[in-house]
């Protein structure tokens, strides 16, 4: 059975299944990351206020989304954990567990963010353009039913080496968005609002294979049969104990974003708002191979880990790490060499080419912020397949809201390097914390060898 091949795979061969599990994964998030491009150049078409709008609203969405993937993270590690260890019934009740799990969340969520949504854009200096980022937030806030339950079971997919399911869906999201982008905007003539639209109903109708795959067809190595579920707290536990964690993460490095939105709008105002959302989007697209191959590990790491087997384990960071770092260098040097044509797939309207400087400036010192990333997103990643997601978020805190924040203050307030202060100090910041991020997990596995020797 294939199934049964993919779970051999996971646990005996890491190399071969990162290779395996990460390309689909990259390529899906490839798509993700160029919809977020496509997106913002259709959104950039309306001027350099609308796509403001989306700037202060993108920190807040990516929270959400990161803490949906947070609790992937944790049902993923928890199910490959089991499937290391052969216990397939605990790996299937977890699996029914997560999909709850993900409901409930996805509730809480979205009525706690809607009641904060304007009060907390107000904090962040979006006052100039409220009208278009009320817009824009409360749709796509709304439809994070969209990205929960599609989060939650691409990480159950996964996590039985079953990426290409976990992937498609992602694919078709960016396709349907990419289509209906521009109808949405220009056509039907609502704006950024219909950006918005276009996100969650992309997001809502590629989700409806997976749906049919797990629910109706069941036909996976793990059965998915909610007439089973019966509340196991221990399970819940074990999900949250990396989930919570995991999900944090993102919501640091998304406030982290709101603080430099509001940074760049002190030392350069809206413009510089816009320019920085364009270019980080481009410098997700960099990020992508290596969420891909995060991502892989921890569910190869996941394994290694409920099966005490260490060099595996170790397979899956210094092998992940190597891929990223080729991937690394190879798109920051072409970020680097071409930011000038880059510039202009945001600043080929007359009303957003007052953009185009402010976009080259900005990317030609962002697109070393991925250069030594692979090691600390690796370390990250090991201790979440290892259920040890509080240490996954200690490393993230050092590297994100402490090294970031203070090296971008001290470039753009106490050198006065202004906007490319904060640039330098985000690149610095990521740099210096993964680094450290790396020696500590090696220092930690070290120490604990006693438990893979049992």
């Amino acid at each position: 059975m294939q199934k049964t091949e993919d779970i051999d795979l996971i646990v005996n061969h890491p190399k071969k299944a990162i290779n395996k599990l990460a390309i689909p994964i990259i390529i899906s998030y490839l798509f993700m990351m160029m919809n977020n491009i496509i997106d913002g150049i259709w959104v950039s078409g309306l001027g350099p206020h609308p796509l403001a709008a989306v700037g202060f609203v993108t920190p807040l969405f990516l929270a959400l989304v990161g803490f949906a993937n947070g609790l992937g993270a944790g049902s993923n590690s928890l199910i490959a954990r089991c499937i290391g260890a052969e216990d397939y019934h605990k790996a299937g009740n977890s699996a029914i567990h997560s999909i709850m799990l993900s409901i409930i969340m996805t509730v809480i969520s979205t009525v706690v963010i809607l009641l904060l949504l304007k009060p907390l854009l107000l904090m962040m200096g979006a006052g100039e353009v409220m009208s278009e980022t009320m817009a824009y937030g409360s749709i796509v806030i709304g439809g994070i039913f969209s990205v929960f339950l599609p989060a939650m079971m691409a990480a159950i997919f996964r996590a039985q080496g079953e990426v290409k399911r976990a992937s498609y869906p992602l694919i078709l999201t960016a396709i349907i968005n990419i289509i209906l982008d521009p109808i949405f905007i220009y056509t039907l003539g609502l704006g950024v609002a219909g950006a918005a639209l276009a996100t969650v109903l992309a997001g809502a109708l590629a989700a409806s294979p997976m749906v049919y795959w797990m629910f109706i067809k069941q036909d996976s190595f793990l059965k998915v049969k909610m007439s089973e579920y019966k509340t196991d707290f221990s399970i819940y536990k074990d999900i949250l104990v990396v989930g919570i964690p995991a999900s944090l993460e993102q919501f640091i490095i998304s406030f982290v974003s709101i603080l430099m939105n509001y940074w760049l709008t002190l030392l350069g105002g809206t413009l510089a708002v816009a320019a920085y959302t364009a270019t980080w989007r481009l410098v997700s697209i960099g990020m992508s191979p290596l969420i891909g191959i995060g991502v892989a590990a921890l569910t190869v790491g996941g394994a290694a880990y409920g099966a005490r087997n260490l060099v595996n384990l170790k397979t899956s960071l210094n092998y992940g790490i190597k891929l990223g770092m080729v991937s690394s260098i190879i798109i920051s040097s072409f970020f680097f060499i071409f930011a000038d044509p880059l510039s202009f797939i945001f600043s080929y309207s007359a009303d957003s080419a007052v953009l185009a400087s402010s976009i080259v400036e900005a990317l030609r010192v962002l697109c070393f912020f991925i250069l030594f990333m692979p090691f600390g997103v690796l370390a990250g990643n090991i201790f979440q397949s290892m259920g040890k997601g509080t240490t996954s978020l200690i490393i993230t805190v050092l590297r994100s809201f402490i090294m970031e924040v203070i090296f971008a203050g001290l470039f753009a307030f106490i050198f006065a390097w202004g906007v490319v202060g904060v640039y330098s100090g985000l690149v610095c910041g990521m740099s210096v914390g993964s680094l450290v991020g790396y020696a500590y997990i090696n220092y930690y596995l070290n120490k604990h060898r006693s438990y893979f020797e049992d």
